[in-house]
């Protein structure tokens, strides 16, 4: 039998004049009470703000949770100083009270005892809570190791509140914390702990990264944390304002629907130590807020997400624009990376926008096209990429006549721009679909030289390489058009 076993037997166990159950005896019983012999009674509420308002139980499980940075540890420090000095609206107002504070992640001499006198705590009523081991000293305390040495000093120092930052890091080892049964066994002694001392029990608890209204589904691990606590109060940024907001997300013994929510801000603070001065934030309530924690979520999240989106959409509608109404998706993605666009932030652009994925010949790679409007046919050029449309020498940044290169005449598609040096410059024509007939094929003009399979001039990017046909024309499909006389 473990020692915790061996606490729990003689605690709870049958009354016998040994020191452990007999080889072969359960370590376990059942216990019956009948409800007639429970005595009723009210809900004690130690924070309640307004009569008939209350939000923290007395002797229940409360988490205090919200995303990093958002004031939900500075609440724990505001709770800790308004009890100790008997100014906490509810069941302990009127006399100081000892709290009982558990802190895992930040400095006591440099962080938590600054931010108390920053609040105006009473030091005197508030004490740091660490366990020791004989094999590794002092260390932070375990649940549900501790439970009873906790239960113990409460009883002693007469506390009101115990307080842990943050609670699932209290968890013992070999507990998973996102195991519900785990967090369950570790979490319960505590719970029923709590309900016999009528104590104050608050944990601090994180927001996980994921996105959503809820703030009790956002709580990092087990949805056991959620689901023991009685009352559950979220804090958060507001986007739209000036202010953060907390909001009663859960109140399983009280009202919640119409408890309205409270605005407050983290105000830096200047504290004289004796070896200097150190700077910490101090909660500060503003009043009622307009929005809720729910609200703000639905803001941040939604603002970020439709903003992120809707820039890539306004994004790929102009680089398709362009292009001619479509362009290669590898050509899409390079340029989209480049511009610090996520491929999965340019696949929600690109249904934003309507735009279609039109499989090419074999080897020439998928396009996204921009849908036609009414009265519209498909695009008359094929995809390009930002280079391969511009003109050597000229183009958008060539001093010609047009922003992004030369034209071609829509009556005879002949090259008529006259840009430095008289280049003749086109934009390569149609899919090989649109091509005319033989009969109506271009002229050619200057040292343009026509493709091999639809007879339209080759632009002379690739013309230069040595190409002899557009990347949309597959000889294998579309037979050569007579050979262009001159």
């Amino acid at each position: 039998m473990t020692d915790f076993e061996q606490n729990i037997w003689e605690r709870y166990g049958p009354s016998t004049d040994t020191d452990s159950p007999a080889p072969g005896e359960s370590t376990r019983r059942l216990v019956l009470t009948p409800a007639s012999a429970i005595e009723p009674e009210p809900v004690i509420w130690a924070w309640e703000p307004e009569q008939g308002e209350g939000r923290i139980p007395a002797g229940a499980l409360t988490l205090a949770a919200g995303r990093e940075g958002t004031g939900k540890s500075s609440f724990g420090i505001w709770l800790a100083a308004q009890l100790s000095l008997g100014k906490l609206p509810g069941s302990f107002f009127g006399k100081p009270r000892t709290v009982f504070y558990a802190a895992v992640e930040d400095s006591w001499s440099r962080t938590l005892v600054p931010r108390l006198m920053a609040a105006g705590a009473d030091l005197n009523y508030v004490y740091r809570v660490e366990a020791q081991d004989i094999l590794r000293g002092e260390t932070m305390i375990s649940l549900p190791l501790d439970v009873e040495l906790i239960e113990q000093a409460i009883a002693e120092y007469g506390a009101a509140a115990l307080i842990v930052d943050p609670l699932m890091s209290t968890l013992g080892s070999g507990t998973d914390a996102h195991r519900t049964q785990d967090v369950r066994q570790a979490l319960e002694p505590l719970v029923r702990m709590a309900e016999r001392t009528k104590a104050l029990t608050l944990g601090i608890a994180h927001f996980n990264k994921a996105s959503g209204s809820d703030a009790s589904q956002l709580i990092s691990g087990s949805g056991a944390f959620k689901d023991l606590a009685r009352a559950i109060i979220a804090f958060a940024r507001d986007p739209e304002g000036e202010q953060q907001v907390m909001t009663q997300t859960k109140n399983s013994l009280g009202r919640l629907l119409d408890l309205p929510s409270l605005g407050y801000r983290i105000e830096g603070t200047d504290i004289h130590t004796p070896k200097g001065v150190a700077n910490v934030g101090r909660l500060e309530w503003t009043g009622i807020a307009e929005r809720s924690v729910e609200d703000t979520l639905a803001a941040s999240g939604d603002r970020g997400d439709v903003t992120e989106r809707d820039e890539a959409a306004t994004w790929l509608r102009d680089y398709l624009t362009d292009n001619g109404g479509e362009a290669l998706v590898k050509d899409i993605k390079k340029s989209a990376a480049a511009d610090d666009i996520a491929e999965r932030t340019l696949e929600r652009a690109k249904k934003k926008i309507g735009a279609s994925t039109v499989r090419r010949g074999f080897g020439q790679g998928a396009v996204w096209r921009l849908p036609a409007t009414d009265g519209d046919s498909p695009s008359p050029f094929p995809p390009q990429s930002r280079h391969s449309r511009q003109a050597v020498g000229v183009g958008g940044n060539g001093g010609n006549e047009g922003g992004n290169g030369p034209h071609l005449s829509d009556a005879s598609l002949n090259v008529t721009d006259h840009g430095e040096g008289g280049t003749k410059a086109p934009k390569v024509p149609g899919p090989r679909g649109l091509a005319p007939s033989p009969s109506t094929e271009p002229s050619v003009s200057g040292n343009a030289a026509p493709c091999d399979v639809c007879r339209f001039p080759l632009d002379p990017v690739h013309a230069a390489t040595g190409e002899t046909t557009h990347p949309t024309c597959d000889t294998e499909e579309t037979p050569p058009c007579p050979p262009t006389t001159a």
